[in-house]
């Protein structure tokens, strides 16, 4: 058996090789089993295989076991073992890696601005009510209104001080604006800031083109992001993943159905997106799921139970791999049975009955056809990887980014003047304007002036102050040029998009 078969990825062996078409890896998957079944080597024996298959590839590393996927294996009896009954030659190498950590400690640092990610994700990030939302919304187009440009945390709190002291004013074009909402919002940003989140907001932001090189070989590029600790945040892990997939839907163009991905994409832990999410977030998650196939990136969930994914988005799912599920109580049986009724029946046995039986690195797994259809479901055995099993020593990982394609571009944070800046300036200039005005003008020295009266008297000069008329004019000119300066889309999740 051939592990790198040309226009697919070897999976594993049921009676025959168990292939995954790279011409039907963009209609998205699922990994699903529950912990200690064999979810993560899985992901790593897939993510190699697409490497291989020159398709980038983007996972969250949340046990930190994924990165040892940067060095060659090492494979114990066992695996060799399952390596000869597949008449599998494996062979010991590493993938082409790049490490990313949103903390900026294991990896690259992951950067996103305010504006990109927008008021929609970030009122998910808060876990905002309406009101809280709307009041977000109000800052944002405060913002764009006033060209204040929003990348970090001091960007939108300056904002949120100048809407609370502007709140009559603001009020008046934009909605109420309360005092105690500003508040609120303020204690959200700091405890966003102790989690550690004020690193993942400002620049240099992260640039997509940069999750989907090649090396010199062809070889895809696997992007590990390292999620241990950001795991611990699930608010800000999951919000980052679905921005992640927003940027890919808003700025790839359509590709349609292509050879092969442009870029393939887990989502581990999957059910931290879905749970608690407003019904129109699940309503833009299914839209972006459903479209984004087109730009060519392909989409696989990783999670404990396929119950954890709506219908929704289930539905979408053609490649699925099922691991083992345990089913002791009442809520365990429903998800079992809906794993089980998802796939393609096989005649030769139970489908229900079998998921329970699965041994470690065992799969239920079902793929799409040449047609686009799903294959009957195999039992199947996983292949073992050709790299680590296993992390990567800190030593390693820093010896791998030191040869990364990306070193020195994201390392060190930029400050360029914004929202926070320019309002500072502005409150100084305004505080000094009302020093001078407070000051009593000096006096003239005094002298008897002498009468001319040869002179002709001096014409009477026109009011220096402008009518009420032309005031208004040049108000509605100065806005309409700034808005025409300042104009700005946002895409489907509400954040700015790049130009």
């Amino acid at each position: 058996m051939d592990s790198s078969t040309p226009g697919s990825v070897l999976l594993g062996a049921s009676d025959k090789p168990e292939l995954l078409r790279l011409d039907r890896a963009n209609r998205h998957g699922i990994v699903a089993g529950a912990t200690g079944t064999g979810k993560t080597v899985t992901l790593q024996v897939m993510a190699q295989a697409f490497s291989d298959a020159g398709v980038p590839v983007f996972a969250a590393d949340v046990k930190g076991d994924l990165s040892g996927i940067a060095l060659p294996g090492a494979p114990n009896e066992k695996m060799l073992a399952r390596a000869q009954a597949m008449n599998l030659a494996l062979e010991s190498r590493a993938a082409p890696v790049v490490f990313w950590d949103l903390y900026g400690e294991k990896g690259h640092p992951v950067r996103a601005t305010l504006s990109e990610m927008g008021p929609v994700l970030i009122s998910r990030l808060f876990e905002l009510n309406d009101v809280q939302e709307g009041v977000l919304t109000i800052a944002f187009q405060v913002a764009d209104d006033e060209g204040l440009l929003l990348l970090d945390l001091d960007d939108l709190r300056a904002v949120l001080v100048h809407l609370a002291d502007n709140a009559k004013d603001i009020g008046k074009r934009y909605g109420n604006v309360a005092p105690a909402t500003v508040g609120a919002l303020q204690r959200e940003l700091l405890t966003l800031e102790n989690q550690g989140g004020d690193r993942f907001f400002g620049e240099p932001a992260l640039k997509l083109e940069d999750l989907m090189r090649t090396d010199p070989q062809g070889r895809g590029y696997v992007n590990v992001l390292a999620a241990d600790r950001l795991i611990q945040s699930p608010r800000l892990y999951s919000t980052f993943l679905l921005w992640l997939l927003s940027e890919l839907f808003e700025e790839l163009p359509e590709v349609g159905d292509p050879e092969k991905p442009r870029l393939v994409f887990f989502f581990d832990e999957a059910h931290l997106l879905f749970r608690d999410a407003p019904r129109p977030l699940l309503e833009k998650i299914e839209q972006v799921v459903r479209l984004i196939r087109s730009k060519g990136v392909g989409i696989y969930f990783v999670t404990q139970n396929p119950a954890d994914v709506p219908d929704t988005v289930l539905a979408q799912l053609g490649n699925r791999i099922q691991h083992a599920l345990r089913a002791y109580t009442p809520a365990e049986q429903r998800g079992l049975r809906a794993a089980a009724e998802s796939f393609r029946p096989n005649p030769a046995f139970d489908t229900a009955e079998t998921i329970q039986q699965l041994g470690v690195g065992e799969a239920l797994v079902s793929v799409l056809d040449e047609r686009g259809a799903p294959t009957v479901v195999a039992k199947t055995s996983i292949r073992p990887p050709s790299s680590r099993l296993g992390p990567a020593a800190p030593p390693e990982r820093a010896e791998v980014m030191a040869r990364s394609p990306v070193r020195g571009l994201y390392d060190e944070a930029k400050n360029r003047e914004s929202a926070h800046e320019l309002l500072q300036a502005r409150a100084e200039r305004a505080e000094a304007e009302t020093r001078r005005a407070a000051e009593p003008p000096p006096e003239a020295p005094r002298r008897r002036a002498e009468p001319d009266y040869d002179r002709a008297p001096a014409p009477r000069r026109a009011p220096a102050r402008q009518g009420a008329a032309e005031a208004f004019t040049k108000s509605v000119l100065r806005s309409v040029g700034s808005q025409v300066g300042r104009e700005i889309m946002r895409g489907l999740l509400g954040g700015m998009r790049r130009r």
